[in-house]
């Protein structure tokens, strides 16, 4: 059976995932910002940015057993509920100028975040097996919605109601809500009952799956990876502002970033089952070097673009490659389980670098924010030549 089986389905789920990722484009976009103007102190400005990650990974768990119980499709309609209710607390926020209720409601908001980083795996449950990596690679090309939606829509609706990104926040509920409808037309296969294992229990414990290596690696890549990105991109209008350059251009930059970040999907599966999951990770961490490369050459709108679509590009290679080779490590009856703690090793990354990013660029620059990015780059490539040393042993030894 072809992938064109199974194209009503894998569009409808890439189309949740340009919404999900429209919505998160546009906290990132204006999260910062709004929390520089109402934050007590400059150095809290991202500390919104930051609730919304560690509202994801605070969530992790509870969207893992609310799918084991009621599935994915019900598990993503109350995760699209919390989107719409959240967006509305940040826009009361917003108006009331109230700093802590911000950070509240984008804390809450991590609930439907924890809920939409499990689209790609819900991909590779609707397809066979050996299309696995194209599914995930083609539902991840739907965030390029984003990529166009995201900046636009924060751009054209933060002036809309006279008070600064209210209106922003406000469409964001319209977001949610077209997803619910499209989430309702969508039909998953039905939870299969749990295979137990000899001891009784349901599969490998979290501490049992990270003593398998490419599991291991895996969750590093996807931690580190989406940390990397996190760091630069939750500090780039910030730094763009310190630097003179308006919102306008900001949300242009974060643009072509999202289209790095998700154009690749069309081909990324393609590029896996080619030359290997591994040597497509380490171009990931190639072109996250590049970008430091970039950015630390000028601060100039054209620095900022081009730095910003190759640390996309880099993310790419890295998050659609971790998600394959996590794919190959765990059983079925241990997805839910290996996921929530893939997601909470990549929430709990992004909440730290959300913090730091806000706090190294209000108080020692852009350019110390983009030396300080190449330690984790540096340990993504070092766990990948770990991994491909390992395996090449291992062929050898067969």
């Amino acid at each position: 059976m072809t992938l064109s089986a199974h194209r009503r389905p894998l569009g409808l789920l890439a189309l949740c995932q340009g919404l999900f990722l429209t919505n998160n484009v546009v906290f990132i976009a204006i999260n910062g910002l709004v929390g520089l103007q109402l934050a007590p102190r400059g150095w809290m400005a991202t500390l919104p940015v930051m609730g919304y990650v560690v509202g994801g990974a605070l969530s992790t768990g509870l969207v893992a057993r609310a799918q084991q119980r009621w599935g994915r499709q019900a598990s993503f309609q109350i995760g699209l509920a919390v989107a719409a209710g959240s967006a509305l607390l940040c826009a009361l926020a917003v108006w009331a100028q109230a700093f802590w209720l911000l950070c509240a409601a984008t804390v809450i908001a991590g609930y439907y975040s924890a809920n939409g980083q499990l689209y790609r795996f819900a991909a590779a449950e609707i397809v066979p097996a050996a299309q696995r990596d194209t599914a995930v690679s083609l539902v991840m090309a739907g965030g390029l919605l984003g990529a166009v939606a995201g900046p636009n829509l924060a751009n054209h609706t933060r002036d809309l109601l006279g008070v600064p990104f209210a209106g922003a926040y406000l469409a964001l509920v319209g977001v949610a809500l077209v997803s619910m409808a499209c989430m309702a037309a969508l039909r998953f296969p039905p939870v299969a009952a749990r295979a137990a294992g000899a001891d009784g229990s349901a599969g490998r414990s979290v501490a049992q799956l990270l003593r398998e290596p490419a599991f291991a690696v895996a969750m590093l890549a996807a931690a580190l990876g989406y940390g990397v990105m996190n760091l630069l991109m939750a500090a780039t209008p910030l730094a763009m502002q310190v630097c003179g350059h308006g919102f306008g251009d900001a949300a242009f930059v974060l643009e072509w970033h999202v289209i790095g970040m998700f154009a690749p999907g069309f081909f990324t599966g393609s590029l896996i089952r080619r030359f290997g999951v591994l040597r497509v990770m380490g171009a990931g961490v190639a072109l996250n070097a590049g970008c430091v490369v970039v950015a630390l050459r000028g601060v100039d709108v054209q620095h900022f673009t081009a730095a910003l679509f190759l640390l996309g590009v880099g993310w790419n290679f890295l998050f659609t490659g971790s998600t394959a080779l996590a794919l190959r490590a765990y059983r079925p009856e241990e997805k839910d389980r290996a996921q929530a703690a893939i997601n909470f090793g990549v929430f709990a990354t992004m909440a730290l670098t959300s913090f730091a990013s806000g706090a190294l660029v209000t108080t020692q620059g852009w350019t110390l924010l983009n030396y300080g990015s190449l330690v984790p780059i540096a340990l993504t490539g070092a766990g990948l030549a770990w991994l491909a040393l390992r395996q090449r042993r291992r062929q050898a030894a067969a």
